[in-house]
């Protein structure tokens, strides 16, 4: 009776919902998705009715990660406010059939639409835009069989209005570039792959009656990126042909991010000269093969840049300093800076100089002083070992940064330089890394809270400090040096990878720990941290940093058995806010004692599991989709057969698809020879941002697309 009194009495003196000012109302109604809204909340009251059409709410659309939305919602939603959308963006929503777009005409007032990851034919893509009249943002896709003849007067009217485009490439083309006259930004993602599905080999010459070629001359930005392969070098080239004739004179972005090789051609050269005598930027990134050993950096002239790329450059320190941030100075503007894999950044001079050789603090010193309001800093695939002077460390020189938001280290880089040089390698680390025997998973041997991690080493630690310091960073990637994902871009499973460097291997559990400290942490990546005894560090992070959403974990401990299973079960009963879970490790077991702690993540939306000799249980996987209702994506490449897999994949869609209309189940052997044939048909939206493993922080400028 004392309970139902007490419950009654907070109901009497609780605050009604609706006796909040409208103004309060409207920035909750804001976290909920548009659909819902017009949809279902509008219907509960009259207040509600009014204030879910408000034009803060119904002005900008996203469906972009809305994955219950289906055709007929969609219907619904263009019907009831489609004059009052302004902004819609339905990118990466391939699951909606391309007569989905048929309904975007009646949102007769949009001026940014975001198409990209759609199904839109050349004859779709006429009639909506034909009715688009104040369109001035674009993204679509450019698939196999676009045919810009088959574009309306009226379409073409549209697109000359058009001020931004993203194109994403899947075929060679122009797309809709030569109808847009008025570009001030092109974005260029170039997805087009060297063989035909029938094995036959695709050229980059665009066809004939293509060659009415794109207007540049109001161009402020462009950016192009590449996926592995020769045609989409051949075809990029015909984009940047135009550019090399005449520069724009508003150019102030210039952009161009290329795996491999990319060698440079006259044509190239001559635009950079332009460049570098007409424009002044504000953003590069270019080809590692056309800045080594070149004088570029020397000529081109810069205004307030905030955004650089050398990635993967042979660009030394001595000439990072003198040729890029000028000494010292001009560069308060710079947010955002990618030197992943420029080896040699950190260093004074490398022409004779060895990869593991310790960095030159003093370079380091002059780009965080002259960089002082840097967000986003990636320093990942190379080895920056710290030299043991006193204050000097990498980690205590970046923990100087307090505006970062987005870091990505090697994992060399953060060992204490004085516990490499004393300690010995453990015992574990003197096995080799292949086979292990199995592990007890019945007891827990890691220490239980943070106090007990504490007590062992880490809050000494110069990585301890870092992490202490950067109290608002939501994303952090520690990455080995050595590290190549077992799934790369386009060609077959790699089977060996090299070996940590001998500072990675003293890289475990403290420092994992450590990570705790990050409260405001949304994104965490580790990968090839050979010291991890138990993982205890995990169950830290899991209940400190109860804002994670992505949680990438990558060949931690010994290769030949999975050590921190039990932490990381641990972990997950704690990460309430997961969305994107990726694992990758040889030997991996997804059993049901995995699957029932995975379930503990109530918003998880995406798995992604890689491992080599991995192995699974169906049954526990069944439950696991039927209990996690929100997962709409489950990726598994493992040791299992190629009928195991399959016999899993069609249950799962089978007894989910219905209800789940974005479900895109791929579970297929790692090492099966067919494997880049199932890769090339999921969904880009997925492929890009989970399933390849990548170093993302800095990949991009910032705000580069809404």
């Amino acid at each position: 009776q004392e309970v139902v009194s007490e419950e009654s009495e907070e109901e009497s003196n609780g605050v009604n919902l609706m006796e909040f000012s409208d103004e309060i109302l409207l920035h909750i109604l804001s976290f909920v998705p548009c659909t819902d809204l017009v949809l279902n909340v509008r219907r509960t009251c009259r207040k509600l009715a009014t204030l879910c059409l408000d034009k803060s709410l119904t002005h900008t659309v996203l469906l972009q990660k809305d994955y219950k939305v289906n055709k007929d919602k969609v219907k619904q939603l263009m019907r009831d406010i489609g004059k009052e959308i302004y902004q819609l963006n339905m990118a990466g929503c391939y699951w909606l059939p391309s007569s989905t777009i048929d309904h975007v005409t009646r949102c007769k007032n949009l001026v940014k639409l975001n198409l990209s990851g759609c199904h839109v034919t050349s004859l779709r893509l006429s009639k909506m835009l034909s009715t688009l009249q104040h369109l001035r943002s674009l993204a679509i896709d450019v698939n196999p069989g676009f045919d810009a003849s088959q574009l309306s007067s009226e379409c073409k009217a549209t697109l000359s209005r058009v001020l931004e485009l993203k194109q994403t490439l899947y075929t060679p083309s122009y797309g809709v570039v030569p109808c847009c006259t008025s570009l001030e930004k092109l974005l260029l993602y170039f997805e087009i792959l060297d063989r035909s599905r029938e094995g036959f080999m695709l050229s980059g010459q665009l066809m004939v009656g293509e060659s009415n070629v794109p207007h540049y001359q109001n161009l402020r930005i462009f950016y192009a990126r590449l996926a592995p392969g020769y045609v989409n070098q051949e075809v990029v080239r015909l984009y940047l042909a135009v550019l090399s004739d005449r520069t724009p004179e508003n150019l102030h972005a210039f952009l161009i991010s290329a795996p491999g090789s990319f060698a440079e051609t006259g044509a190239t050269k001559n635009l950079l000269d332009s460049m570098a005598r007409n424009v002044r930027l504000d953003a590069l990134q270019l080809p590692k093969a056309w800045i080594n050993g070149s004088g570029l950096l020397q000529h081109l002239k810069f205004n307030n840049p905030f955004y650089f790329s050398f990635s993967r450059c042979t660009l030394s320190g001595g000439h990072l300093i003198q040729r890029v941030i000028n000494g010292g100075k001009d560069l308060k503007s710079l947010t955002s800076l990618n030197l992943s894999g420029c080896v040699h950044c950190l260093a004074p001079e490398s022409l004779f100089r060895k990869a593991e050789d310790d960095i030159d603090s003093s370079i380091l010193e002059s780009l965080v002083v002259s960089c002082c309001n840097l967000r986003h800093l990636n320093l990942s695939a190379a080895h920056h070992h710290s030299s043991e002077s006193i204050g000097n460390h990498l980690c205590q020189l970046l923990s100087r940064l307090k505006h970062l938001l987005s870091l990505a280290l090697p994992v060399c880089s953060i060992t204490d330089v004085a516990a490499s040089v004393e300690k010995p390698p453990t015992a574990p680390n003197l096995v080799p890394q292949t086979f292990g025997r199995k592990v007890r998973i019945g007891i827990q041997t890691y220490p239980r809270n943070l106090a007990d991690q504490a007590n062992q080493k880490i809050e000494s630690s110069v990585f301890w400090a870092l992490m202490g310091s950067l109290r608002f960073l939501e994303t952090l990637e520690i990455i080995g040096s050595s590290f190549s994902s077992a799934m790369p871009r386009n060609e077959p499973a790699i089977r060996n990878s090299l070996p940590p460097c001998v500072r990675a291997q003293r890289v475990g559990d403290s420092e994992v720990a450590a990570i705790s400290q990050l409260t405001y942490l949304q994104s965490l990546t580790l990968a090839q941290l050979p010291n991890i005894l138990t993982g205890s560090g995990l169950v830290n992070i899991g209940l400190q940093c109860q804002h994670l959403r992505t949680l990438s974990l990558a060949n931690l401990g010994m290769m030949g058995k999975v050590v921190y299973m039990s932490a990381l079960m641990d972990m997950l009963k704690h990460c309430k806010c997961l969305r994107d879970l990726r694992l990758e490790q040889p030997y991996f077991c997804a059993g049901a004692q995995f699957f029932q702690a995975l379930s503990h993540c109530s918003s998880l939306q995406r798995l992604c599991i890689v491992s080599r000799s991995g192995t699974l249980q169906s049954d526990a996987v069944m439950s696991f989709m039927a209990s996690c209702l929100e997962v709409i994506m489950c990726h598994m490449f493992m040791g299992e057969s190629l009928t195991v897999c399959k016999n899993l994949q069609q249950s799962i869609v089978r007894s989910f698809q219905a209800e789940r209309p974005a479900l895109n189940v791929v579970i297929f052997p790692l090492l099966h020879e067919d494997l880049t044939e199932v890769i090339r048909d999921v969904p880009m939206r997925h492929l890009d941002e989970i399933t390849l493993f990548k170093s993302r922080v800095a990949e991009e400028p910032p705000n580069l697309w809404w």
